[in-house]
Formats: structure tokens, C-alpha cells, sequence
């Protein structure tokens, strides 16, 4: 019986032995490597599609309440003045709330907000279209412009949660809706608002609704995903000294400025340059700009792309500071190269938005809002500000020295070497 006991006894060793030596190896993984594993992510086109539709109706809408300046100051007797109050606080509300409410909803995530945001955008449309006085417009435009300010950052996140890593991608299909968005609305425009008076405004209602419809939808989608139930307790620490991640943010916010004053530049006056300069049409003129803004949507959908496959810095070299040679000859060749310049330089500039909102949310993991809201925000108000400044600077000299000073603002781009290296999510 000892013989028995001593032979069984053996046995158990040699398998509790064989046992712990294949989990070693890993042949049994533990609970807390299972739980390690990471999940693996798939890109939601049906989600970024949905998104940058709704960036499409929400910028299109923006730009369409710029484009009938003309019409509110003929029909209230408004002064320029007036004009740029109004632009104000619609900026204020628009530009400088984004990146406080992304960095609220990064620590207590809203699924529902976006709706809720464009809801306060077809507040403001409905009260502007039957506005009676230069204060109720003023109320319409910062209604619009908190509308402005809930969208972006949150469907920023939206769109980085649908990414399945492939940040660049989702961040330049979200972007391009909005391009395409802000050519439609002085077009739109053109063919309703004018002919049809301010009531007219009204109409365009019905995309808010849409895009609260989508928005609802969107929201479904984004309270089921797994990040919004981590929220702030799982939120990621910057791999980079403070010290390194201030100075990249700075880098990063000139690069921003040098763009976006450079492409008012560009949005503003392009046809009033051509018209100086060449002696076309404005029709001829408004294709030129036509082209121009196609190129820079082409430009955004690229960008982000190449920047998951090659790397942010280098995307944000070539864009800003590779754009400088087209730049600084567009003011001295005639009217076919400055056609093509301007196609080149909309390209190539155009990819440099994705490529830098993707490598500052790299910078500071976990707060995908308030970077988005950063960023939006600023380049929307660098957007305003430029067309102000570079309009008093032409009104001062001329539409052509405008131009031959703003060609050195890509030069900013040398700063790019100041960015150090992050640890790139590959999709």
C-alpha cells in the first residue's frame, strides 16, 4: 500500500510539474495576460461616413451665415463695425468654448451632446431668420457659434473611436465633410438666401434637423463603445517631459497660424487678387477659387493616410514648409501657373490639419477633446482674424503686396524640427 501511496504521489508532482512549466511557456495564458491582450479594433466606415456628413451640414450652415453679411447690413442699415460684432460673437462663442467643453466631456463623456448642440444651431437659425433687430442677430450668431463649439471637439472624438487606429484617415474623412460643407454654403447662398429675403433662413432648418437625426444615431453608437465607459479612470499619461510637450503644442499652434492665415489669404481674396491682377472676369475669377478648394478637400483626404503609414512629422514637413517654394513664386508668374500654383499649394497644405490634431493627441493621451477643441477653435479663429488683418493690410497697400507677404508664412514650417518623436499608434 506505501508502494501504492509513494508511485501516485510521484505522479501528481510530475503532472502539477508539467503542468506549471507549459504555463511558463504559455501554453495556458493567465487571467491577467487575457485581460492584457488588447482587442482587436476595426475602422467604422458607416460611423466616419456618418460623421463627416454631419460636418458637411454643420460647416456648410457656418459658412452660410458669413456669406449673407451683405444682405443683414443692407437690411438693418448695419456699419462695418456692426458687421465685425456680430463676427465676434460668433467667434468667441464658436472658437474659444471648444476646448473647454473637450476637456469637460474627456472627463465625463456625453454621447448625447452632439445633438444637443446642433439643436442650439437651429435655435439660432430660426431666431436669425426672423430677427427684427441688430441684438437678436447678435444672440442668433452666438447660438450658432455654441452649436459650432459642442460639434467639433466631440465629433473629433467620434471620429478617432471610429478610427480602428487609422487616426489620420478618420480625422481627414471628418475634415473633408467640413470642406466641403464651407464651399457649399456661399453657393447656397447665392441661390436661396438672396433672391428669397431672410425669412428664407428658415429652410435650412430642415439640415439642422437631419443632422440632429444622424447626430441621434451617432450617439447611440458612441454610448455603446468601450471608451465611454473607461471615462477619466483610465485615461492614458503624456510618455514625453512636460517641458517637451509644452514646446511641441507651441510649435504645433504656429504651424496652425501659419496655415490658416495663409490659406485666408487664399478663401478671402483670391478673386479680388485675380481681378487686380490679371483683368478676369468674376466668374473666371470664382472658378480659380473654385478649383482651388477642391484640391485643398483632395489635399485633406490624402494627408491623413499618409501620415498613418509614413509618420505625422513628416506629413507636417512637406505640407508647411514644402509648400513655401509654390508660394513665393505665385505672385510673379502669370495666370495659367498661378492656376496650377494654386492647385499645388492647396494639395500639399491641405494635408498638414489631419497630420497635426493626429500628433497633438499623441502628445496628450487622453484628452482627445480638449485638443480637438484647441485646435478647431484656433484655426477657426486664425481663419477670421487673418481675413480681417490681411483686408486692412490691402486696404493700406494692395491686393498684390498681400500676397508676395503672406508667400513667406509657410517659411514657419522650419519649426518642424523642434517636434521630437512620439510613439505612433500603426493602424
Amino acid at each position: 500500500m506505501n508502494r501504492v501511496q509513494k508511485k501516485f504521489r510521484d505522479n501528481r508532482f510530475f503532472f502539477t510539474d508539467t503542468m506549471q512549466t507549459s504555463i511558463d511557456k504559455g501554453a495556458f495564458p493567465s487571467a491577467e495576460a487575457t485581460a492584457a491582450a488588447p482587442a482587436v479594433q476595426r475602422t467604422v466606415y458607416s460611423v466616419l461616413g456618418a460623421i463627416s456628413f454631419s460636418h458637411l451640414l454643420n460647416d456648410m450652415i457656418q459658412s452660410l451665415i458669413l456669406a449673407i453679411y451683405p444682405m443683414f447690413k443692407s437690411e438693418f442699415a448695419l456699419s462695418f463695425g456692426q458687421i465685425g460684432l456680430i463676427t465676434l460673437t460668433y467667434q468667441i462663442t464658436a472658437s474659444l468654448l471648444q476646448p473647454i467643453v473637450g476637456l469637460y466631456t474627456d472627463k465625463h463623456p456625453k454621447p448625447y451632446s452632439l445633438p444637443v448642440g446642433m439643436g442650439f444651431t437651429l435655435s439660432g437659425l430660426l431666431l436669425m431668420s426672423i430677427a427684427g433687430s441688430f441684438g437678436t442677430l447678435l444672440i442668433a450668431a452666438a447660438l450658432v457659434g455654441c452649436g459650432s463649439s459642442v460639434f467639433h471637439p466631440e465629433s473629433s472624438r467620434v471620429a478617432r473611436m471610429a478610427s480602428g487606429g487609422k487616426h489620420g484617415l478618420a480625422q481627414s474623412l471628418f475634415q473633408v465633410g467640413g470642406n466641403a460643407g464651407s464651399s457649399l454654403g456661399p453657393l447656397l447662398a447665392a441661390l436661396i438666401v438672396i433672391p428669397h429675403g431672410q425669412r428664407s433662413i428658415a429652410w435650412f432648418s430642415a439640415a439642422a434637423l437631419l443632422a440632429m437625426v444622424v447626430l441621434a444615431n451617432i450617439g447611440r453608437w458612441y454610448k455603446r463603445h468601450p471608451a465611454t465607459k473607461k471615462g477619466r479612470a483610465h485615461a492614458t499619461h503624456a510618455t514625453l517631459p512636460r517641458e517637451k510637450v509644452v514646446m511641441a503644442m507651441s510649435v504645433l499652434v504656429l504651424l496652425v497660424f501659419s496655415k490658416y492665415f495663409y490659406l485666408a489669404s487664399i478663401t478671402s481674396y483670391f478673386t479680388f487678387y485675380l481681378i487686380s491682377k490679371f483683368g478676369v472676369s468674376v466668374q473666371a475669377a470664382q472658378i480659380h477659387l473654385f478649383v482651388f478648394l477642391a484640391a485643398v478637400a483632395a489635399g485633406t483626404i490624402i494627408g491623413g493616410p499618409v501620415g498613418d503609414k509614413v509618420g505625422r512629422k513628416a506629413v507636417i514637413w512637406v505640407s508647411i514648409l514644402g509648400v513655401a517654394p509654390f508660394t513665393l513664386l505665385m505672385p510673379y508668374v502669370n495666370l495659367f501657373w498661378t492656376g496650377v500654383l494654386s492647385v499645388i499649394i492647396g494639395l500639399v497644405l491641405a494635408s498638414a490639419f489631419s497630420a497635426i490634431l493626429v500628433y497633438a493627441q499623441e502628445l496628450i493621451p487622453g484628452k482627445v477633446g480638449m485638443v480637438a477643441g484647441l485646435f478647431f477653435g484656433f484655426a477657426f479663429g486664425m481663419g477670421g482674424v487673418g481675413a480681417a488683418v490681411l483686408g486692412h493690410l490691402a486696404d493700406v497697400t494692395s491686393i498684390d503686396y498681400v500676397y508676395k507677404l503672406c508667400a513667406f508664412l509657410p517659411l514657419i514650417g522650419v519649426l518642424t524640427v523642434f517636434l521630437p518623436k512620439t510613439k505612433e499608434a500603426k493602424a
